[in-house]
């Protein structure tokens, strides 16, 4: 036995020898550039691809099958002098006897110079699409002998081999230098391409961690991005479970380009990358994300990848100067109110979308000083579809309104100039000053308002609640916004909020579909405070009193002086309980009894406001010009009457009032103002022209119209002489019917 086990041994040593001497000579003494011919032939028959060999074949047989190609490229037969691929070398080595046990034990594969060309045509038809597919060819039609020796081999190959075991992989390592990636498509124009790829990894082994290490550099044609990458972690993969991770994941670079206004944006993201195929689960748990200043923390999870992939997680900003970080991703903001805004900013909520969704659900954002909480979402990117539904505890918007222009501001300050001009003279007290001139300036900026084209393609619902909201310095107590906007049409459904003690409600709509922005708007206002609507600058506002308001106006245009340039409607107003500030109303009506009276006063005017219970009237505004024709007011002793134009495009009003007064009621009257029976019943005139701002300090006595009125007054007093002489003639010699009708005769 022992001989004989020893002449075994020597008969497998003896092969073994044959074998490793047959390996030698043969990769010795045959040379594979002998058959680059055939071996391109091979490609085109099995593997349907253009194979060009530039360079040589370096090849070994045993115990490690190894081949090593140098200048090669990849073609499709349709296009075989277009190629998709070519590389500067390939070397790899396989183990020969584990190939037998459907095992892949490989050494360093190391690929030199990959570069990789993808197209899609006008037509939209990729390159890549071709890959492995034969040339049309017009086949004999088959007999029916072959017929049946044809389909035969087709069914067989149709069924899967249930005791067929997966390849198992076992690479010593893997290394990619300067290998290069490109896309463009001929039908949109955009390009893609990544370049001076370099990567590596450790052995390669199926559920064990695989360090890896790869760098690139992007870009992209339309708009013009480039970006640096460097990306380092473990894989690891289990094809039985279809379970594939990337632990520790690390990217960072650095981003620049036309977007970002060739700014730089310096980004790095980390986590644990799972994708659970079997489950049809991806997430990325332990998420970090930063960009310049912003620094994010959150969980991702994608489920039903064989479906609709669905989207959850949560997100976490930290606080940041959101000023700051749009600055230096190139994103250049309008200038506000009050440039230190956006400086405080963050945000916590939960993810949930899918393709073309995404929504920020139990949303917690701060502001600067407000609070936000609620939804936001975008129900479909490619209609933009945008939902809103935030709750606010306090809230300044004038903080984020737009800076007035240079041409604007310099406006402004010119009306305030003329402004101020007439204010000067309507404050004496004594109304004897001249009435102040009408306003010329344009009180209304010319700046852009609306983004009309952004507004014409937004899909929106939106519903706001702020505790507090302050909107052109007005507080607005529990105000509520609802509005929604499509196809260009927008309809606020409501606007309503309490204002110092009162209340107003607004509803209207904006069209934007035309190349002029169309306005709507029906407002309703109770009992608020008129003061707080006219006061300007911290100058005290002509009148005080509650506002009641009914409105319902139209205009057109982008910019303030167009929309009240284009003003139009009905308004109906009351303003109760009210004083006409700086304005002795008193004492410019005795300077006209005194001019009847002949008389001069004799004292100083012994107060400065004028209360009243009510003013009210109508108004029909035509193209920012509002007339009012039943101005009534009440006061005290006196009956108003008036009529009159606003001009809202200058801020000025011109007015006529009818005054019917008792006279000088204090205890100490002024003799020159002292109302007698003679001037019963007349109605004395006032002008009123100039600034809205002045007020009733706008008004002066109308001389013109108390030259009639003392035309009508001197005709008083003939009557009353007369009828005094009737009386002396007539005595009790007519009856008293007589009487009365001859001194109706004289009255005509």
């Amino acid at each position: 036995m022992k001989a004989f086990g020893k002449i075994l041994g020597l008969v497998v040593l003896g092969l073994l020898l044959i074998v490793v001497a047959g390996g030698f000579a043969l990769t010795h003494l045959f040379d594979p550039n002998d058959y680059k011919d055939e071996i391109r032939q091979l490609a085109r028959d099995k593997a349907h691809v253009e194979l060009t060999l530039n360079g040589d074949i370096g090849w070994s047989l045993f115990p490690w099958l190894g081949l090593e190609l140098h200048e090669a490229s990849i073609a499709t037969l349709n296009k075989p002098t277009e190629p998709f691929a070519d590389l500067q070398m390939l070397g790899l080595s396989v183990r020969v006897l584990p190939l037998l046990r459907r095992e892949v034990q490989m050494s360093d594969v190391r690929v030199e110079g990959l570069n990789l060309s993808l197209v899609r045509d006008e037509n939209g038809h990729g390159n890549w699409e071709d890959i492995g597919k034969p040339l049309p060819a017009n086949a004999p039609a088959a007999t029916a002998e072959t017929a049946p020796a044809t389909t035969a081999p087709a069914q067989t190959e149709s069924k899967p081999v249930a005791s067929e075991r997966p390849v198992k992989l076992d690479i010593d390592s893997l290394t990619v230098n300067n290998a290069r990636v490109q896309y463009s498509d001929a039908r949109s124009g955009q390009s893609f391409s990544a370049e001076s790829i370099q990567l590596s990894t450790e052995a390669i082994h199926e559920g064990i961690n695989i360090p890896l290490k790869m760098t690139a550099f992007l870009s992209s044609g339309q708009p013009v991005l480039r970006a640096r990458i460097e990306l380092a972690g473990e894989g690891r993969f289990d094809r039985t479970l279809k379970r594939y991770q990337f632990e520790d994941m690390k990217l960072t670079g650095e981003l620049s380009g036309e977007p970002l206004q060739q700014k730089s944006v310096t980004f790095s993201a980390q986590g644990q990358l799972l994708a659970d195929l079997a489950a049809n689960v991806a997430e990325w748990n332990g998420l970090k994300l930063s960009a310049n200043q912003l620094r994010a923390l959150g969980e991702l999870s994608v489920r039903e990848l064989d479906k609709e992939p669905k989207i959850s997680g949560g997100l976490s900003i930290a606080q940041l100067d959101l000023r700051k970080f749009l600055d230096s991703v190139g994103v250049e903001l309008p200038a506000m109110n009050d440039p230190t805004t956006l400086t405080s900013f963050e945000l916590v909520g939960h993810l949930q979308g899918s393709k073309n969704s995404l929504a920020l659900e139990d949303l917690a954002m701060k502001l600067d000083a407000s609070t936000f909480t609620g939804r936001l979402a975008v129900e479909d990117f490619a209609k933009k579809a945008l939902r809103i539904q935030l709750k606010n505890d306090t809230f300044n918007a004038d903080r984020y309104l737009l800076a007035k222009s240079e041409a604007a501001a310099s406006a402004t300050a010119a009306r305030q100039a003329e402004v101020k001009g007439n204010e000067v003279n309507a404050l004496a007290g004594s109304g004897t000053t001249p009435l102040p001139d009408a306003p010329t300036q344009v009180a209304w900026s010319s700046d852009k308002l609306l983004p009309v084209d952004r507004l014409r393609e937004l899909d929106l619902q939106a519903s706001l609640n702020f505790g507090e909201l302050t909107l052109n310095k007005l507080p607005i107590q529990d105000a509520e916004l609802k509005a929604n906007g499509q196809g260009g049409l927008i309809t606020l459904e409501t606007l309503r909020g309490g204002l110092y003690n009162g209340d107003f409600e607004t509803h209207g709509t904006l069209d934007v579909r035309p190349q002029v922005p169309q306005i709507g708007l029906t407002s309703k206002i109770n009992r608020v405070p008129v003061e707080h609507f006219i006061k300007h600058d911290g100058d005290n506002p002509p009148v005080k009193g509650l506002l009641s308001l009914n409105s319902d106006l139209t205009a057109s245009g982008n910019s303030q002086k167009g929309l009240i340039d284009t003003l139009n409607g009905n308004a109906s107003f009351v303003i109760n309980n009210g004083v006409l500030v700086d304005a002795n109303l008193e004492q410019q009506l005795c300077q006209g009894i005194a001019t009847l009276n002949r008389k001069t006063l004799s004292g100083e005017p012994r107060g400065k406001d004028t209360p009243f219970q009510e003013l009210k009237g109508n108004l029909t505004l035509r193209n920012g010009v509002a007339s009012n024709p039943d101005l009534k007011i009440r006061i005290p002793g006196l009956t108003v009457n008036g009529n009159g134009d606003l001009d809202l495009r200058v801020l000025g009003m011109d007015y006529r009032i009818g005054v019917i007064v008792e006279g000088d009621k204090r205890d100490m009257p002024d003799p020159a103002c002292q109302v007698n029976e003679r001037f019963a019943g007349l109605e004395f005139p006032l002008r009123c022209r100039g600034p809205l701002e002045l007020g009733a300090r706008a008004c002066r006595v109308d001389k013109d119209g108390v030259g009639k009125l003392a035309g009508q007054v001197l005709g008083n007093r003939i009557n009353e002489k007369l009828n005094e002489k009737l009386d002396e003639k007539l005595g009790d010699k007519v009856s008293p019917e007589l009487k009365d009708a001859l001194k109706g005769l004289f009255k005509r």
